[in-house]
């Protein structure tokens, strides 16, 4: 992520925005006579770049008319001792320039021909931009030349961010997911696009399976999924596992416990889970030796006690009891 500031430097060969500055090189005035003579063959000249442009146009062949009217003014004012010398050659139309001179690019131009390479502009009163020795307007160039934003597609004219392997006005580099600029804290990237930190946890980063929140750090995995190792705890009781191990069902975790009485194999006798050896009685599990009288404790013997209220008796308790 970079941020380039584009300040336009002052070198002729640059492709940065130039303000034209027009000096004025007429031939200095001696006398009254030799003014009006500057302004006259000024106005001839100007007159000339028009009607030429305007001759193309229509087919009509103006200029060697007016050039032949400058050669014999020439010529008259020659004739009386006065010399009329070209301010320099126009790299447009390679005529004499009389009057005013546009200097820019190394090279002298008629002001009205100095023009943007692509419109065609007149570029005498603003500033130009320069690209490959012609002259551009400032919309032509940046349309042309300037790097364009990967988000809006237009140039860039000043500031340009660099990211992603692309350019961006700084404006429009932003989350992909809820359209924030991005501050002091960056970016991530996924399949092309910045979003910024919370978004990005929140829909890329795996999910806790016990409390659903992004993980980033200090995890376990177990069950197909990761857990915060604060969350992996039982479903029921949400105690840890200490000893490491812990009973898995419907794809949630369990102490021992808990695990049985959700399986309903805890000894009825006990209250504790029934590992081993079960005996089933009355819908009821027991330890083959909590399967005892009530009366006396005796241990009993599936199909050799009786019941009642609830509770388990051996034939002679109950006799004695309840006959």
């Amino acid at each position: 992520l970079g941020v380039d500031t584009r300040a336009p430097p002052l070198s002729a060969m640059s492709s940065t925005p130039v303000p034209v500055r027009k000096p004025l090189l007429p031939s200095p005035p001696l006398t009254e006579a030799a003014q009006q003579l500057d302004e006259l063959l000024a106005d001839l000249g100007h007159t000339q770049s028009k009607l030429a442009a305007a001759g193309q146009g229509a087919g009509v062949p103006t200029e060697p008319s007016l050039d032949d009217m400058l050669s014999s003014l020439t010529q008259d004012l020659q004739e009386l001792g006065i010399t009329a010398a070209p301010a320099g050659i126009c790299a447009a139309c390679h005529k004499p320039i009389a009057g005013k001179v546009l200097t820019a690019l190394g090279k002298t131009w008629h002001p009205e021909h100095f023009t943007c390479a692509r419109c065609g502009r007149e570029l005498d009163k603003g500033p130009f931009f320069e690209q490959g020795g012609r002259a551009f307007c400032e919309e032509d160039y940046h349309q042309a030349f300037s790097p364009r934003c990967a988000y809006c597609a237009g140039p860039i004219r000043e500031k340009v961010l660099t990211a992603l392997e692309q350019t961006w006005h700084p404006e429009h580099f932003f989350c992909a997911h809820c359209g924030k600029v991005f501050g002091d804290e960056g970016f991530l990237e996924r399949n092309g696009k910045p979003y910024c930190h919370q978004d990005f946890l929140a829909l890329f980063a795996p999910k806790c399976q016990g409390c659903e929140r992004p993980v980033l750090e200090d995890y376990l995995s177990a069950l197909e999924g990761v857990w915060h190792t604060e969350c992996f705890v039982c479903t029921e009781c949400l105690t840890g596992f200490t000893g490491g191990s812990f009973f898995e069902l419907e794809g949630r975790p369990y102490c021992e416990l808990h695990f049985h009485q959700r399986q309903g194999t805890i000894c009825h006798g006990c209250s504790r889970p029934v590992t081993g050896r079960c005996i089933t009685a009355l819908g009821r599990r027991y330890h083959p030796e909590h399967f005892v009288c009530t009366y006396c404790l005796c241990r009993l013997h599936k199909g050799t006690f009786r019941k009642h209220d609830e509770k388990i008796y051996c034939q002679p308790c109950h006799g004695k009891l309840f006959v």
